[in-house]
């Protein structure tokens, strides 16, 4: 029951982060009909950015994280405007291989700009855990799992009691109906692609710091993300926050109760699984996108 307990709030942390991926990659789809191909580059992003601005130009930590995810929505506000703007309207293909060309040159860029050697964030958290009864957990993780869930409902906060987000949620729902109700759905397509750029980078920024910073630690990331938005459904904001969680909870279980070298797997066998019994995701869509 201790290690149970363990690994659930292991999970719960890996969860947390996991839902950031999910949402902005939802939230990308749903408005733009876009398969963002540089989430995972966005996420490595992020990390990188925080490691610069703490190592390199020796700025607070807290402050850094916080211009980490400012610079991927600068990023992100940047690859709509440039890349995908003259592609409005083009066929589905153009898009994705511009997306997936983009990916290739962040990534790219990170290996030239840093090197192949992983690097180490330094934090202000000390390297003593905090012992909750049955159950020990390190400050920086604790930490990280409550900036993910203050940045979650920050997102919802901005979508349901915002103009900002009404606009976002109705070019979501039916984007030709907003435009005709005076919806810019040009700015609401910029500021969406940032907002979820922004998401992907905050999650590299957050666990940067608990893992080791690597121009490719963004690949399987990427894919995790892909994962998420597939467990939850489709265009389903709130089912890729459930299906951000699952997957924590199933990586971290998996791992501790069978086997780490598999850790990654487990996931990914939950997605056949899902898609086998119900492959609509785990939260049915009472609207869907289009």
């Amino acid at each position: 029951m201790d290690q149970a307990l363990q690994h659930l709030v292991n999970g719960t942390v890996l969860g947390g982060t996991y839902a950031l991926l999910g949402i902005g990659l939802t939230l990308i789809f749903g408005v733009m009909r876009v398969v963002n191909f540089t989430h995972g580059e966005l996420y490595t992003f992020g990390a990188y950015m925080t490691y610069a601005l703490v190592s390199l130009l020796q700025l607070d930590f807290f402050l850094s994280l916080l211009l980490a995810t400012l610079l991927g929505v600068a990023l992100g506000a940047a690859i709509e405007v440039l890349l995908l703007r003259p592609l409005r309207g083009a066929d589905i293909d153009s898009v994705m291989l511009a997306m997936i060309g983009a990916a290739l040159v962040l990534q790219n860029a990170a290996m030239w700009a840093w090197g192949g050697v992983a690097k180490l964030v330094p934090t202000p958290f000390g390297g003593t855990p905090l012992v909750l009864g049955p159950v020990s957990v390190m400050p920086l993780r604790l930490f990280v799992l409550g900036v993910a869930c203050a940045l979650l409902l920050g997102f919802w906060l901005l979508l349901e009691r915002t103009r900002a987000g009404i606009a976002m949620r109705a070019t979501f729902q039916d984007s030709e109906t907003a435009s005709l109700m005076g919806v810019r759905v040009g700015w609401v397509s910029t500021a969406t692609f940032a907002i979820g750029s922004g998401l992907a980078a905050a999650a590299g920024a957050l666990l940067g710091p608990v893992f080791m910073v690597s121009p490719t630690m963004g690949d399987l990331v990427g894919l995790k993300a892909f994962a998420i938005v597939i467990l939850g459904g489709l265009g389903n904001l709130p089912g890729a926050v459930i299906g951000g969680f699952a997957l924590g909870y199933v990586e971290e279980f998996g791992g501790g109760f069978v086997s780490t070298e598999y850790r990654d797997a487990f996931g990914f066998l939950l997605i056949i699984l899902v898609l086998a019994i119900r492959p609509q995701g785990l939260v049915a869509l009472k609207e869907r996108v289009g």
